[in-house]
C-alpha cells in the first residue's frame, strides 16, 4: 500500500511539472496573443458579428491570419463560401505542421492524444513545442504538450471575446481606426521572411497582382483565393529546391 501510495505521489509531481512548464515556456505566446485577439475582436464587431459570433469564430477556427481576412471579407460582403474557400487555402499549412509534429511525437503518446494535439496546433505553439520535443520521452509529455496549446487556446478565444466587449464601449471613431491593424500583422509577418529571401518579395508582389487584376473580373473574395493559391503555386516553385 505504501509502494502504490508513494507511485501516486510521484505521478502527481510528474504532472504538476509538467504543467507548470508548458504555463511557463507558453506565457510569450499569450502575451503576444492578448493585443492581436483585443484587435481582432473589435475589427470582428466593427464588421457587423455579434459577441458570441466572434468568439464562437476564435473557438471554432482559431487562426489568427484567417480571422483577420474573414473579417475583412465580411466587411467587403464576400459570400460564406469565399471566406470558407479562402481560410482552408490559408490554413492549408497546419496539415503539413500537425503531421509533423504528430511524427515527433510518438513516443510515449497515442495516436488519439497526437491527433488531439495537433488539431490544436498554431504557428506560435508549433514552434514552442517544437524547442520543447524532449518532453516526449517523458511520461507526461502529453501533459505538457497539452498544456502549452490549451494555454494559447484560451489566451486568443478571451482574448477576442474582450475585444468584442471593447468595441462596444471604445468610441466608434477609435473602433474604425483599428482597421488598419489587419495590415499591420500581415507586414509584421512579411517583413522579417523578405529580410532572409527576396523570394518571398517575388512571391508577395505576384500574389497583389493575381489579386488586383482578378478583382477587375470577379468578386474581391475570389480575388483574395485565387491570389493566395497562385502566390502559394509560386512559393512552391521557388523554393522547391530548398529542405
Amino acid at each position: 500500500m505504501n509502494e502504490i501510495t508513494e507511485d501516486l505521489k510521484k505521478d502527481s509531481t510528474r504532472t504538476y511539472e509538467m504543467i507548470k512548464l508548458g504555463v511557463q515556456v507558453s506565457i510569450p505566446i499569450a502575451l503576444g496573443y492578448i493585443p492581436v485577439a483585443l484587435t481582432f475582436g473589435i475589427l470582428a464587431k466593427q464588421a457587423g458579428m455579434s459577441i458570441l459570433e466572434l468568439t464562437m469564430m476564435s473557438a471554432f477556427v482559431y487562426a489568427g491570419a484567417s480571422q483577420f481576412m474573414g473579417a475583412n471579407m465580411i466587411i467587403h460582403s464576400a459570400s460564406a463560401i469565399e471566406i470558407i474557400v479562402a481560410t482552408f487555402v490559408l490554413n492549408f499549412r497546419h496539415f503539413i505542421m500537425s503531421l509533423s509534429f504528430m511524427n515527433q511525437v510518438q513516443t510515449n503518446i497515442g495516436t488519439k492524444g497526437r491527433v488531439s494535439l495537433g488539431l490544436g496546433l498554431t504557428d506560435e505553439s508549433f514552434a514552442v513545442s517544437a524547442l520543447h520535443i524532449d518532453k516526449a520521452d517523458n511520461k507526461k509529455g502529453y501533459i505538457f504538450f497539452m498544456t502549452v496549446i490549451l494555454t494559447a487556446y484560451l489566451t486568443w478565444v478571451l482574448g477576442s471575446f474582450l475585444g468584442g466587449v471593447l468595441g462596444d464601449i471604445i468610441p466608434e471613431h477609435l473602433s474604425n481606426s483599428m482597421g488598419i491593424a489587419l495590415y499591420a500583422l500581415f507586414i509584421g509577418l512579411l517583413v522579417p521572411s523578405i529580410k532572409k529571401d527576396i523570394k518571398v518579395i517575388i512571391i508577395v508582389i505576384l500574389a497583389m497582382a493575381v489579386n488586383y487584376i482578378a478583382s477587375q473580373y470577379m468578386s474581391e473574395g475570389w480575388a483574395i483565393v485565387l491570389g493566395t493559391l497562385i502566390g502559394g503555386l509560386s512559393g512552391v516553385v521557388l523554393f522547391k529546391e530548398e529542405k
